[in-house]
């Protein structure tokens, strides 16, 4: 065992010895890794066999600064000397200053507030507790109960029940039904339909300004502006759901609020903490921000010192050295190339968000010649690839991948040829 340990801390042994390792001692869940990933430097991360691979995916849109970023690793490394976790009995002055910073980024008002989970799923979860908090305070005497949480049709808001109940794809609902009730899921995109569903029923609506796990799907600005105008007149909060636009990665520091959207919350997640786990839910002004009261609601983890200077940190590089300018720079120069790659049908980038249609449904075949040839990338859908990669990717690694992707295109095709011959 100690042998074992000392391995695992070293990151010693062969990718087919810690794959059978793995399938012996861990839940199939995730399936089968597809590799065993071992250093990080940037935007490069290198296998237990020691190849190289460009990661075109940061963790699905985590590692907003790549791996190991000297900067951030310190400020966690340093915090761990003094304080890592004290329990929500107390507080510490990265807590407060952490929730200091994203209500002055949010641009939001006075009385808002910050809640911080471990995950986007939990802030998630806060914010379905959020909007039945609201309904219950503003369900008529005598009238229908105000418990209806909407969501859209495409819709990934987590895996938990409450977060999955607010997610629209059956296959990951249908084994656990029945879900929490009371969310209904309405047509992506459409004002009529959002129009018709707001009645007086209804405590939320959520929305993600882009839909990641569905392909890279954005919300027109008209929707967005017809979900707050319709939202506020039924009486009803609007929750945005930032875990994967948030934080610089399109660019903006929050995808809502460049599109002139103030929602009621938003949650945040992912590149908040530069690949420490840490999510948050913002609630925007006096009355949101006191529907949750003390006891109500709560976390061990949460907003612990490390969790919470490691997002300090990351927030304090993307705002010191012009990280978002490079996010909008890197994601024209992508966003150009792809255009002219034979056999990519549609390009849709937000910044570093980006994703791209092909002319075959051959997605998941380019992932794996991807991953042959050295770049991590993902397939949300049969035509669709997805990259986020870290927010201060060069052009020159940007570049490498757009020469490297026509012939991944032509081998993932050769390949779906043969195996429908």
């Amino acid at each position: 065992m100690a042998q074992a340990n000392a391995a695992a801390v070293t990151g010693t042994g062969t990718s087919a010895q810690w794959l059978a390792r793995y399938n012996d001692s861990l839940m199939g869940v995730f399936g089968s890794p597809q590799r065993v990933l071992v250093r990080g430097a940037g935007a490069l991360v290198w296998d237990a066999d020691g190849k190289e691979y460009l990661d075109l995916l940061g963790g699905i849109a985590v590692n907003a600064l790549g791996h190991a970023h000297p900067f951030v690793t310190s400020v966690i490394a340093s915090q761990l000397t003094t304080l890592g976790h004290v329990s929500n009995f107390f507080t510490s002055p990265t807590q407060i200053a952490l929730a200091e910073k994203l209500l002055e980024l949010s641009v939001a008002p006075a009385g808002s507030k910050v809640f911080f989970a471990n995950s986007g799923t939990e802030a998630n979860e806060a914010a379905f507790k959020l909007a039945r908090a609201h309904g219950k305070a503003h369900s008529p005497a005598g009238g229908p109960a105000r418990t209806t949480i909407l969501a859209l049709d495409g819709a990934f808001h987590g895996r938990t029940m409450g977060a999955l109940a607010m997610t629209a794809k059956q296959a990951y609902r249908e084994p656990f039904e029945p879900m929490p009730g009371g969310v209904r899921h309405i047509a992506f995109n459409d004002i009529d339909a959002l129009r018709e569903a707001m009645d007086g029923t209804v405590a939320a609506l959520i929305l993600e300004p882009i839909q990641g796990e569905a392909g890279v799907r954005p919300l027109s600005t008209e929707y967005l502006l017809a979900a707050r105008e319709l939202s506020k007149a039924a009486g009803a909060l609007l929750i945005l759901d930032e875990v994967q636009t948030g934080v610089g990665r399109t660019g903006a520091w929050f995808a809502s609020i460049a599109a002139g959207i103030t929602p009621d919350a938003m949650t945040l997640a992912k590149g908040l903490g530069g690949g420490f786990p840490i999510g948050a839910i913002i609630t925007f002004g006096e009355e949101p921000s006191q529907l949750l009261s003390a006891g109500q609601h709560g976390t061990t983890f949460g907003g612990n010192p490390a969790a919470t200077a490691a997002a300090l940190a990351t927030l304090h590089v993307l705002e010191t050295q012009d990280v978002l300018a490079n996010v909008r720079a890197v994601s024209r120069l992508l966003a150009d190339g792809l255009q002219k790659v034979d056999g990519v049908t549609d390009v849709r980038a937000f910044g570093l968000l980006i994703g791209f249609d092909l002319a075959q449904p051959v997605a998941a075949g380019v992932v794996t010649a991807a991953l042959d040839a050295g770049f991590i990338i993902n397939a949300p859908r049969p035509s669709t690839i997805r990259l986020a990669p870290p927010l201060n990717l060069s052009a020159q690694q940007a570049q490498s991948f757009l020469a490297a992707l026509p012939a991944l295109i032509q081998t993932a095709v050769a390949a779906h040829a043969s195996e429908g011959a």
